[in-house]
């Protein structure tokens, strides 16, 4: 056999898969996903070399096809990638790139794979760097740096933030929620809280204008009656 004709026998496992994850557990989890994607993308709008997603399927061997044994994390990063659309993460049709940050979202019923069986998988076969859980019920909140090969707890800062090297950003509770933080501490609004934001500022600018002006004018009063008083006492203010 020649090495052409076995080079046509050797089959490529594909790479335009669709997504095959189950449905969220609930409202408080679909909630959170779309927070954390929506509050990234707005972050890093002029940012085209990453892709994020949330309960989308990660592809990572043909022998995974065969099993479907698929994992789909709740949230997952790759960095310096393409940003487009995807059906799933194909971690061999995208150069063999495996997510840099992962964070589960806890339930009941996942809660315990999350934090055994799919912490051993993103450990030991993704390789990723760092990798987070959260309960929104409890609010149970834990990060994991690789290290040597293992994941090393990430200790928190005075309030409670864990730091992402990854994302160059705090990730931490605000309001029974999971949101980032940016290297200040300071919280990374959503696109409507940045619209209020700008808004109250400059509601506050328009205010602050209208009581300096209220303020001029009567310094203003105030110096016409006292150059009234002192015309009335003989007095030419403009000699003063």
């Amino acid at each position: 056999m020649t090495t052409l004709d076995t080079a046509s026998k050797i089959t490529c496992p594909p790479t335009d898969l669709w997504s095959d994850e189950p449905p969220l557990e609930s409202d408080l989890h679909l909630q959170q996903i779309i927070l954390l994607l929506t509050c990234l993308d707005w972050l890093w709008q002029e940012k085209n070399d990453y892709y994020a997603s949330g309960n989308l399927t990660i592809y990572y061997n043909e022998q995974q096809l065969k099993k479907r044994d698929f994992c789909g994390p709740d949230f997952f990063l790759v960095l310096d990638t393409e940003k487009r659309p995807r059906k799933s993460w194909v971690v061999w049709g995208e150069g063999g790139k495996y997510p840099n940050v992962i964070i589960e979202i806890l339930s009941d019923s996942t809660a315990n794979i999350d934090r055994t069986k799919k912490k051993d998988l993103y450990q030991n076969t993704f390789r990723t760097p760092e990798y987070f859980w959260f309960d929104p019920n409890t609010l149970e909140f834990k990060g994991f740096i690789l290290i040597g090969g293992q994941y090393q707890p990430i200790d928190c800062n005075e309030k409670g933030y864990l730091w992402s090297q990854q994302l160059g950003l705090y990730l931490g509770i605000f309001e029974n929620q999971l949101r980032y933080f940016n290297p200040e501490g300071e919280l990374i609004y959503t696109p409507q809280e940045s619209a209020l934001q700008e808004r109250l500022e400059k509601e506050q600018e328009k205010l602050a204008k209208q009581q300096a002006e209220t303020q001029l004018n009567l310094e203003r009063e105030r110096a016409q009656k006292l150059a009234q008083k002192l015309r009335e006492l003989g007095i030419n203010p403009d000699e003063i």
